[in-house]
Parts: structure tokens; sequence; C-alpha cells
């Protein structure tokens, strides 16, 4: 499904155009129709970026919590661009994608640890406008994960939001990253629900 820009298409012009190109190109096989959208200012640009590089370095949270917890936050916001690329990223880290294809009906599917719910119900709380977060949903997670992942899982959420929020706003959708997988792209919007 194309994606629908509410402003136009920027070019990727100059030597830092051509670098971003080659790769995005080299690591998702395509060019992200965000990175067209946050061209238009390059400053920031470059700050999410930088820092989207700096948080692929985090490993204090397992990586197939921190899909689920984004997989999750991605679903109750309704951005079907980050449920499109978050199945491929399962995808390319080997996440078990039956498994994956069961975030947007967690509540009701028996493939989820305990531990795993407890993630996805925290995204989906911190999510909520206002969010639902309670103590004791913090002290639960706490003590299964610790403070460093619990620190992470708290942040990776609250970065799903801004990812998902920005392309939402300006009209991104499913470019088919998810095309690579066995998945069925979930309607955006239905997790959680």
């Amino acid at each position: 499904m194309p994606s629908q820009f509410r402003i136009p298409k920027a070019t990727l012009d100059g030597a830092y155009g051509a670098i971003m190109t080659r790769v995005a190109r080299r690591m998702w096989g395509q060019v992200p129709d965000n990175a067209y959208v946050l061209w238009h200012n390059l400053p920031v640009a470059r700050a999410v970026f930088g820092f989207e590089q700096k948080v692929a370095r985090w490993k204090a949270l397992d990586p197939h919590l921190k899909a689920y917890a984004e997989m999750a936050s991605a679903g109750v916001i309704g951005c079907s661009w980050c449920l499109d690329f978050g199945y491929f990223m399962a995808h390319t880290q080997g996440l078990d994608e039956a498994k994956v294809r069961e975030v947007p009906r967690w509540r009701e599917s028996d493939v989820f640890t305990d531990l795993e719910r407890d993630v996805m119900a925290y995204a989906e709380a911190m999510t909520a406008t206002p969010p639902t977060v309670t103590d004791e949903m913090v002290a639960d997670l706490d003590r299964q994960l610790g403070h460093a992942a619990l620190v992470e899982l708290t942040m990776m959420v609250a970065i799903e939001n801004e990812r998902s929020r920005f392309n939402s706003a300006l009209g991104l959708a499913s470019q088919g990253f998810s095309d690579v997988c066995e998945l069925p792209l979930a309607q955006a919007g239905t997790i959680g629900r």
C-alpha cells in the first residue's frame, strides 16, 4: 500500500543524501518513507538519525520484549507504517514470526508468557492519552526486568510513540517492508482493543 504523504516527498540530495540512500538500501532494501519527510528539515533529520543509531545500541532489554512493546504501542496509535517496519525488523532479527503475528491479539492468544503480556500491557498503558500506567505495573516490571531494562523499556515505548505519532500525522502508511515475511499486516488501531 503506497504512503499518502501530507507534505511533498523531498529529494535526498547532496553527499549526505547519497550516503543516507546507500545505507538505507543496504540495511532495509529501500529508503524508509519517513526519511523523505524528515529531509525537509536537515537539522531535524540528522538529529533523529543520530539518535536512532544510539538507540539501536541499547542492550539492557531483551530484543523480543522490545519488539513486542514497540508493535503494541504502534498498534494503539494506529501507525501502519510502524507496524509494517516492525514486522520487517522482527523478521530480520529472527523473532518467531508466528508469535509476532499474534501481537495484535495478545490478550486472546496463548503464545505469550506472563512477562511478555505485562510488557505489552505496559506499552499500551504508556501509549494511552492520558497514560494509564499504575504503580503496580511499574513495580511488577521492575521486579521482573530490573531497573536498567525497565528504563530502556519505558524509553523504547516513548520513542515508539514519537515515531508513530510523527509518521501518522504526516500520512505515512505501510510501504511494503513486511512483504519479506509471511506475516499479514495487522490493521492499525486494532491492537489492545
